[in-house]
């Protein structure tokens, strides 16, 4: 089972449903805990059977006294960062993790402990598609 604290947008919910298949994917709010402080969160999350906790939370681990928490929980804790501002931001952040989680939970699958995961994101700066104007430039594939 995994969590998403409430730094992570809900709508990645279904999206990580459809990813993760076979996993049971639940939201801090989804479960009536949203605002619970993080010392009690991993607590209560490893006692209700969770795995792994993700989430956009940094400051966790600069807090020795929620650090401990985390260790003390033995879940896996699955981290990114949100860097970008905005809609352009939040989408940067939550494809990243999208993209990495399938890997992730594979490899978690076999630990044999806990394991503190961040995942890279994606470079918002570099160009992840290409547009071709058949007009000016037709590809090898476009009728004359």
């Amino acid at each position: 089972m995994i969590l998403l604290d409430e730094d992570v947008p809900r709508q990645a919910v279904e999206i990580l449903r459809q990813v993760l298949r076979g996993h049971q994917i639940e939201h801090v709010h989804l479960i009536k805990w949203s605002g619970k402080k993080d010392n009690y969160l991993y607590r209560d999350a490893a006692k209700s059977g969770y795995h792994a906790i993700v989430t956009n939370d940094g400051a966790q681990m600069a807090d020795p006294d929620e650090c401990g928490e985390v260790k003390k929980s033995g879940m896996h804790r699955i981290s990114y960062k949100q860097r970008h501002p905005g809609l352009k931001g939040l989408a940067v952040a939550v494809g990243s993790l999208v993209a990495a989680m399938p890997d992730v939970i594979a490899e978690l699958g076999n630990a044999d402990g806990q394991r503190l995961v961040t995942v890279t994101g994606i470079n918002p700066t570099k160009k992840r598609y290409e547009i071709i104007d058949p007009q000016r430039d037709p590809p090898t594939y476009w009728p004359r």
